[in-house]
């Protein structure tokens, strides 16, 4: 059996697709499009946009592989590309609001929802305002700061906890009413 340095054969792959080869372009991309695709499936609601955004966000990687230093992790540097291109591709098509109402707080949501399958849950993530969902996934998911997140969406940190605070309301609310419904609990 032979033993493959993956690290220093991803760099060789990463310098090559850098100086235009198609062959090494495909390999990353065959390596990261199925983890890119549910990156930026996240973001857009719908699959066939979110397969556009994914390959526009490529498109910006392949074009600025040469900036891509061996600091960080590769996939990492291209998981931030793939989110700022959904967040531009939402602001381009004008689905970004952040309301600003207000929800009463309420106890008792601290139900266990082991039976919901992940695609009930991201159909209630889906079914978000555009804001709560961007925040929501941006923190929950991607792991982003307030800060950071305020700076990529232009807004306040106070607004992007806010956002949070709400989707995670909205959320915990859906998630209760379909444990209801699907599993009979009270």
């Amino acid at each position: 059996m032979k033993v493959i340095q993956l690290h220093k054969n991803n760099i060789n792959l990463i310098n090559k697709a850098a100086k235009n080869n198609r062959e090494a372009q495909r390999v990353l991309f065959d390596t990261h499009a199925p983890k890119m695709l549910s990156v930026c499936r996240y973001y857009v609601r719908d699959f066939q946009k979110a397969e556009e955004v994914m390959l526009n966000g490529f498109l910006k990687a392949f074009t600025h592989l040469k900036q891509f230093q061996d600091t960080g992790s590769f996939e990492g540097w291209l998981r931030k590309i793939m989110v700022r291109e959904a967040i531009s591709y939402l602001r381009q098509s004008k689905n970004i609001e952040f309301p600003m109402e207000t929800v009463a707080h309420q106890e008792g949501y601290n139900e266990t929802y082991s039976n919901i399958e992940v695609d009930e849950i991201q159909q209630l993530i889906d079914a978000l305002p555009e804001g709560y969902k961007m925040v929501f996934v941006m923190y929950a998911i991607e792991g982003y700061k307030h800060q950071e997140i305020a700076e990529m969406l232009n807004i306040t940190e106070g607004t992007s906890k806010s956002q949070l605070f709400k989707a995670r309301k909205m959320l915990q609310q859906k998630l209760h009413v379909l444990n209801k419904t699907h599993y009979g609990s009270e």
